[in-house]
């Protein structure tokens, strides 16, 4: 792409949880996610080089994001986001996921947290003090009567199992939407040295340059009690990279064949976390993962498709995805990590 430049920070292939990443339009400069979280036990290295890739991932953020006018943060998880170093955030617009909906109750804190230290930081204030009282009535439509062809799936023997499942999800759903109604509100805040906006399906157009968000989308699988986030599309003229944020796989197919609709030249996509198969992850969407990325990969004209995060917590992460890899071969896509874009080796091929 001669406009759009895409500078992957860093990803679970060079050793730490994240999955930051650095856009050059020449109308403006974005970094999306910067935040970076230590491996999981399991990861096979030791604790100290771990803490190490921990370091240096974290540097390699916080020099990315100087040269950022504009900080997106897709979800309140901590490999997405610092909290907190207002040296990150200052003189900057934070684009970042709705604290009031479509947010579980971890997040939810989490966000509080955040957004209070940016209030008494940058507006010598408590986000206390501007919070805007609950009891609203908005109606939330159950999200799955917008995932058509992830309900029309045959499961087979699954299907009776998988019923009751999303039964149990759309009740916790229900709960949650009295729970985002009766909540405090917290505003969108601007400072002299800071502006926090929340973007969900909503597009900023800075001169040739549009940036766009898509609605609340399912953190994995449906209902994810991890809760939701959004992707985000920027284009520049004809060229466009899509960053789809943690959709595991997807695991959806809704969300792979938005991807396969809006046929990115440049596509940053998260991986299904097999390192939590089977207790946390099931065969079951581990197969429609493997099936979506092969659907993606056989129908998206994109030049380069990175395939990292999730997926590169687990050292059989090839053999476990072996049809996505041969697809791509057999398309002769660029499928690569964080890592080898960067022209290094994974650290678990190392």
């Amino acid at each position: 792409m001669e406009n759009l430049r895409i500078e992957p920070i860093w990803s679970d292939s060079m050793g730490a949880k994240s999955m930051s990443t650095f856009v050059e339009t020449p109308d403006t400069k974005l970094i999306i996610d910067p935040g970076a979280a230590i491996m999981q036990p399991s990861f096979p290295f030791p604790s100290e080089m771990k803490m190490r890739w921990l370091m240096l991932a974290r540097a390699e953020v916080c020099r990315a994001s100087k040269n950022a006018d504009i900080v997106v943060i897709t979800h309140y998880h901590y490999d997405h986001f610092v909290d907190f170093d207002p040296d990150l955030y200052r003189g900057k617009l934070i684009l970042t996921k709705n604290p009031n909906e479509y947010i579980n109750l971890s997040q939810r804190r989490r966000a509080e947290s955040f957004l209070d230290k940016i209030c008494l930081e940058f507006g010598n204030i408590n986000l206390s003090s501007i919070l805007e009282e609950g009891g609203g009535e908005k109606n939330y439509a159950d999200p799955i009567n917008e995932l058509p062809l992830s309900t029309a799936i045959d499961l087979g023997t699954y299907n009776e199992r998988r019923r009751k499942i999303l039964e149990k999800g759309s009740e916790r759903f229900k709960r949650l939407a009295d729970l985002w109604n009766n909540l405090p509100k917290i505003p969108e805040i601007k400072f002299n040295d800071i502006e926090v906006r929340f973007p969900e399906e909503r597009e900023f157009n800075l001169n040739k340059t549009r940036i766009r968000f898509t609605k609340p989308m399912f953190h994995g699988i449906e209902y994810s009690q991890v809760g939701w986030v959004f992707s985000v599309i920027i284009e520049y003229k004809h060229e466009k990279f899509l960053y789809s944020s943690d959709l595991s796989g997807p695991v959806i197919e809704d969300y792979a064949k938005f991807i396969i609709d809006e046929n990115p030249n440049f596509l940053i996509i998260d991986g299904p976390p097999t390192y939590l198969f089977p207790y946390m992850f099931n065969m079951i969407n581990l197969n429609r993962s493997i099936s979506n990325l092969c659907d993606m990969i056989e129908n998206l004209d994109s030049e380069v498709i990175i395939l990292d995060h999730h997926l590169l917590r687990d050292r059989r992460y090839k053999e476990i995805l072996s049809d996505v890899y041969e697809t791509a071969d057999k398309k002769d896509k660029n499928l690569l990590t964080f890592a080898e874009y960067l022209g290094r080796k994974p650290v678990l091929l190392r």
